[in-house]
């Protein structure tokens, strides 16, 4: 199971969401809107998230993992409420 880091629950917070382990096989979180009805499933377990570098490799690399995860999702991320925005604004 994917342990969620207080990066997220802040980043969560700032939305106006809560996060909670996903119930998908693999997923990393679900993210659940005020009404406690689900919105989004985001982040794939197999990958690792800004958090996890931070944690593991240290914040500059995780800086360079950020800004390429930025461009490699340059088209999934804009529009308020999809799970690329949720994962880019929770996640990354």
């Amino acid at each position: 199971m994917y342990q969620i880091k207080k990066y997220t629950f802040q980043q969560a917070k700032k939305l106006g969401v809560r996060v909670r382990p996903s119930t998908q096989k693999h997923k990393k979180i679900d993210v659940f809107n005020n009404d406690g009805r689900k919105v989004a499933s985001v982040g794939y377990k197999g990958m690792m998230d800004f958090p996890t570098y931070v944690q593991k490799k240290g914040r500059s690399y995780a800086n360079k993992r950020r800004k390429l995860y930025y461009i490699r999702h340059s088209n999934d991320g804009h529009t308020k409420g999809s799970n690329g925005w949720y994962a880019k604004h929770l996640l990354w």
